[in-house]
């Protein structure tokens, strides 16, 4: 008991505590909201994506045909209606990253900030930053580069402004994490104006959405110079804010786009959730910029493995701990009454990728017996989805379907194949395997527990 004591000690200095305070934060707070309210855009963009694609997915002659003469008529709309999306995918992060970071101010500290003039800030500030420049003769001027060659390889640059089929260039993924940080500074200087009572003061007789328009008056022009010197300085260096950020977000998104990166994703999730910490929610929040962006890239011709609902199309197929071989085991093997009680609550759950009631109704949640497999079976089968996309023997992630999408159907959206649905049901029947000996021990133990306290009645 007190071996069991101590490692419980030891999990809520080193773990729980840093964790806890780490999802604390208002900024992993604003990212994940932000993340959560993109979410629901690129599902709504990928299935236009898919309508664009069927020809490509369905192969056989006559439905080709028939797809060309009605539904393939109207592909570049299917695709304009993708890039709508994916091609202007960091406004919409950085805009609702802002928004929600305001409001968690506006609500803690008790301070006068409007979200929307959040938001509108900070695109201010990320627009600002959009062209690209030249320092030539003493002065920085537009970068212009519209030849024929860069026009064929979709990266002509006219007075600044880079455009392609896709959409403007720094709109889509690559500018995300420059949102995030020009986003960051705005809504703090926002925040420093209104918390000191500088700016314009309107009698109370002023309609509030005019008295908030002035607010933002003094904010606009302090990120137009910070963001403008910054740029600038940067310019005259033969560089800019995206190509300076762009160092150390590749360097990560590499790290993360890595098998043994993607394994110790899993493993912190499974990690957290073992200490009662909701670990998809938490780490998802972190990774989740990169899945975005390099789903982005998937569809502009790039090959990143680790995309879109790579998790849940792969690899936590029942949920968190991949746990759909469990909930089918409770529900037709298991011997106990609790288990198999338990299965027949969390089975139709569980076919969609939601597992709560078996994380704290079996439970899994400080559980040691399941500790192993809870941690094993993610990181497995996150290895051999990482392996199966990267060799090429199942296509890349092109497509961000809804996280609820039972096992195969997800597979086969995420990458528009049928070899994605069969990839799903090997890694899921892979954690079942992982999982078998681990919940049958626990199951024999309870059904024995259940046998004695019957006994003793």
């Amino acid at each position: 008991m007190a071996s069991s004591s101590g490692f419980q000690d030891f999990l809520n200095k080193h773990i729980v505590g840093p964790m806890g305070k780490f999802a604390n934060f208002r900024f992993v707070r604003a990212v994940m909201a932000a993340g959560f309210t993109v979410i629901s855009f690129t599902i709504v963009g990928s299935m236009f994506l898919i309508l664009s694609n069927l020809q490509l997915i369905i192969t056989a002659d006559w439905f080709v045909d028939f797809y060309n003469n009605t539904l393939g008529r109207f592909q570049d709309l299917y695709s304009n209606i993708y890039n709508a999306v994916m091609g202007f995918i960091a406004i919409y992060f950085a805009g609702s990253f802002a928004f929600n970071f305001t409001k968690i101010y506006r609500d803690e500290e008790k301070i006068d900030v409007d979200p929307l003039n959040g938001m509108f800030l900070a695109l201010f500030g990320f627009f600002i930053t959009i062209p690209q420049y030249v320092w030539t003769d003493g002065k920085a001027s537009f970068l212009t580069n519209a030849s024929k060659k860069a026009v064929e390889s979709g990266s002509a640059v006219i007075s600044g402004y880079g455009a392609s089929a896709s959409g403007f260039a720094r709109l889509g993924a690559t500018g995300i994490f420059t949102g995030l940080i020009i986003g960051t500074l705005a809504v703090q200087i926002y925040r420093m104006v209104v918390k000191k009572g500088w700016g314009i003061k309107m009698p109370d007789s002023v309609p509030k959405g005019v008295a908030d328009s002035f607010t933002a008056l003094l904010p606009g022009f302090m990120i137009a110079f910070v963001v403008g010197i910054i740029d600038g300085i940067l310019v005259m260096m033969g560089t800019d804010i995206f190509n300076v950020l762009y160092i150390p977000f590749s360097f990560v998104s590499k790290l993360v786009d890595s098998w043994w990166g993607v394994a110790i994703i899993f493993f912190l999730i499974a990690l957290l959730w073992f200490v009662g910490i909701h670990g998809a929610t938490i780490i998802s929040s972190f990774y989740q910029a990169f899945t975005l962006s390099n789903l982005a890239a998937n569809n502009a011709g790039g090959y990143h493995v680790f995309a879109g609902e790579f998790a849940n199309a792969f690899v936590l197929l029942g949920g968190s701990g991949a746990t759909l071989g469990v909930v089918l085991y409770m529900c037709f093997r298991a011997r106990s009454v609790q288990l198999r009680e338990l299965g027949k609550l969390a089975i139709v759950p569980g076919l969609f990728n939601i597992n709560e009631p078996i994380l704290f109704g079996l439970p899994i949640v400080y559980n040691i017996d399941v500790a192993i497999p809870f941690a094993l079976a993610p990181m497995t089968t996150a290895v051999v989805t990482y392996a199966a996309i990267a060799s090429h023997l199942v296509p890349k992630i092109t497509v961000q379907q809804p996280w609820p999408t039972p096992i195969g159907l997800g597979g086969f959206i995420a990458t528009q194949s049928w070899r994605g649905a069969v990839l799903a049901v090997v890694t899921a029947v892979i954690a079942a395997v992982i999982w078998y000996p681990f919940i049958k021990r626990y199951d024999n133990k309870l059904y024995k527990n259940e046998q004695a306290a019957s006994q003793a009645k």
